[in-house]
């Protein structure tokens, strides 16, 4: 239909929905176990909150609903893509998907640790580092006992990998 025959009121705007966390074209979206139940979750609530709108304005009502179902087409997508990873059944004698890295860094001697997870699971308040985040790049593959450099735009920062887990 062409816009001479709808009514000013009649059009709807297309809901802005966030994207949800960076993956670079043609990166694998790896996950732990844990990630994908956090996905599955995130997707049950957002059904449930469609569900449950209470508003009687129909046109508010249809705009609210198509901002839901637009989030669960995009979280819909980043489960399908989802590749679970196990630490446990990745090799066990360095820094891996999943794995548990304790680092100092050599200039303070500050211990840190993170574990590396999928990028809808990371959050560096709760020591949950991306794989695709540059510490995490510098660390992947490495063994305790080693020295990786993480280069920042003034200044190279080392660290040295102080333990490993993965369970």
């Amino acid at each position: 239909m062409s816009r001479g025959f709808v009514k000013d009121g009649d059009q709807e705007e297309l809901p802005m929905v966030p994207k949800r966390a960076y993956l670079p074209e043609g990166v694998t979206n790896f996950v732990t176990r844990t990630g994908m139940e956090q996905l599955l979750a995130e997707k049950e609530t957002l059904i449930r909150e469609r569900d449950e709108l209470n508003i009687a304005h129909e046109n508010e009502r249809r705009i609210a609903v198509n901002y839901v179902n637009a989030r669960l087409q995009l979280l819909n997508s980043r489960i399908a893509e989802a590749r679970i990873v196990d630490p446990k059944d990745q090799p066990q004698d360095g820094v891996t998907f999943g794995a548990t890295v304790t680092i100092k860094a050599v200039a303070t001697g500050k211990l840190q640790t993170f574990q590396i997870v999928g990028v809808d699971e990371s959050d560096i308040s709760k020591g949950k580092i991306s794989f695709i985040s540059p510490l995490a790049k510098a660390l992947l593959n490495k063994k305790t006992g080693e020295r990786v450099a993480l280069q920042r735009e003034k200044e190279e920062i080392k660290y040295d990998i102080v333990d490993i887990s993965c369970d």
